[in-house]
C-alpha cells in the first residue's frame, strides 16, 4: 500500500480548522453555504485523520511503556495485549484515509440519465430490459432517489425496446456508473413449449446528468424536428405535431423525445443531449488519460458484455470482477448493492495501485 501523504494531510486538517473558525464568525449567507459545503465535504476525511493520530499517539505510548524497565509486569502485560488492536486500528484507518483521498470523479454527486436498449433476442430481450428497468427502479426507491421516464418504446409482447429516464438524487452517477455495458440474460421464455434456454440481451448506459454549465450546446450546431407524435411508449393516442427530434450537427447525436407537450420535449431532449454530449466528452479525457493502461471495471467500453443472469440456476455473473452471487431473485427486486459495493471496492483498489506505482 502507498504510504500516506502526511503534509496533504496536515493541510487538510488545517483547512478544516479555517472553514470552522470562518463559519462561526457569521459570514453572509452566500459565503456560508460556500464554506458549508466544503465543510461536509472536508469532514469525513478530517474525522478520519484525527482518529489514525490518535491511534498512533496510543501506540506510541504503548510502546514506550514496554520498553521501560521500571513499569511493573501487570503493566506491560496489559500493553501487551492492547498492542495488536491498536496495529490492527491504524492498518484500517490508513486504508480508509487512502480510499478518501484518492482523486474524485467530478460527475459522482451528480444525478444520472439511464438509457436502457434491447438488443440481441427480440421479444425476450425486451422483456428483459423491461425487468432490467425495473430493477434499478426499486433499487432507486430504496435509496430515496426519484425516477422519471423520458422517453420509452414499448416491446411487442411487452417490456421496452428502448427507455430512457432520469434518476435524481444526491450520488447516484457514484453507485450506477458502473453499471453501463451489455447485460446478457440466460432463460426460459414463457412463450418456448419445449423448455429451451434462450439467450439475449439489453444494453445499460449510465450518464451523469449534465448542466447547462457543464456543457455548452450553441444553437447553431442543432436542428429541431418536429413530428407527430402517439404519446410516450405508444400509449397514448395524439394526434398533434408535438414530438420533438433534436439533431447535434458537429456530432450526428439524434435524440427524441415524444411526450405530449412540445415545450417539455424540447427540454427533456435537450437534457439528454447535453448528457450525452458531456459523457462524450468525458470519454475522450479518459482514454487520453489511460491510453497506456485501462481499469478493468472503469473502462465505460459499452459493447462490453458485462454481466449475465441465470434464471435456470438462480446466478448472477459479474464477469468484470469475477463474481457470482446465488441471489438472482433479490438482484431483481433491486437489491443489488453487493455487486455494486463489489465493484466500487475493485476499481478503488486498482486506483490504489496505481499510485503505489507513480510513488
Amino acid at each position: 500500500m502507498a504510504k500516506l501523504p502526511i503534509e496533504k494531510m496536515r493541510e487538510l486538517e488545517r483547512r478544516f480548522g479555517e472553514i470552522e473558525a470562518r463559519m462561526s464568525a457569521g459570514p453572509s449567507a452566500d459565503v456560508y453555504v460556500k464554506l458549508a459545503s466544503e465543510y461536509s465535504e472536508l469532514q469525513p476525511v478530517v474525522t478520519m485523520i484525527r482518529a489514525y493520530e490518535k491511534a498512533v499517539g496510543e501506540l506510541a505510548d504503548l510502546e514506550m511503556l514496554l520498553e521501560d524497565k521500571s513499569v511493573d509486569r501487570e503493566m506491560r502485560d496489559l500493553a501487551e495485549l492492547e498492542l495488536p488492536d491498536v496495529k490492527e486500528r491504524i492498518e484500517a484507518l490508513e486504508s480508509e484515509i487512502q480510499i478518501l483521498l484518492l482523486p474524485k470523479d467530478a460527475a459522482d454527486e451528480k444525478s444520472a440519465i439511464l438509457e436502457i436498449r434491447a438488443g440481441t433476442g427480440g421479444n425476450e430481450a425486451a422483456l428483459f430490459a423491461g425487468d432490467l428497468f425495473r430493477m434499478y427502479e426499486r433499487y432507486a426507491a430504496a435509496h430515496g432517489w426519484k425516477v422519471e421516464v423520458l422517453s420509452a418504446s414499448d416491446g411487442e409482447a411487452g417490456g421496452y425496446k428502448e427507455i430512457i429516464a432520469t434518476i435524481t438524487g444526491k450520488g447516484v452517477f457514484a453507485k450506477l456508473k458502473f453499471e453501463s455495458g451489455v447485460h446478457r440474460v440466460q432463460r426460459v421464455p414463457e412463450t418456448e413449449a419445449g423448455g429451451r434456454i434462450h439467450t439475449s440481451a439489453a444494453t445499460v448506459a449510465v450518464l451523469p446528468e449534465a448542466e447547462e454549465i457543464d456543457i455548452e450546446i450553441r444553437p447553431e450546431d442543432i436542428r429541431i424536428d418536429t413530428m407527430r407524435s402517439s404519446g410516450a411508449g405508444g400509449q397514448h393516442v395524439n394526434t398533434t405535431d408535438s414530438a420533438v427530434r433534436i439533431t447535434h450537427l458537429p456530432t450526428g447525436i439524434v435524440v427524441t423525445s415524444s411526450e405530449k407537450s412540445q415545450h417539455q420535449n424540447r427540454a427533456k431532449a435537450m437534457q439528454v443531449l447535453r448528457s450525452r454530449l458531456y459523457d462524450a466528452e468525458r470519454q475522450r479525457a479518459d482514454s487520453e488519460r489511460s491510453a497506456d493502461r485501462k481499469s478493468q471495471v472503469g473502462s465505460g467500453d459499452r459493447s462490453e458484455r458485462i454481466r449475465t443472469y441465470n434464471f435456470p440456476q438462480g446466478r448472477v455473473t459479474d464477469h468484470r470482477i469475477n463474481l457470482t452471487l446465488y441471489k438472482l431473485d433479490r438482484m431483481m427486486v433491486g437489491e443489488i448493492d453487493e455487486v455494486v459495493d463489489a465493484l466500487l471496492a475493485d476499481y478503488q483498489a486498482s486506483q490504489l495501485a496505481q499510485l503505489g506505482e507513480q510513488q
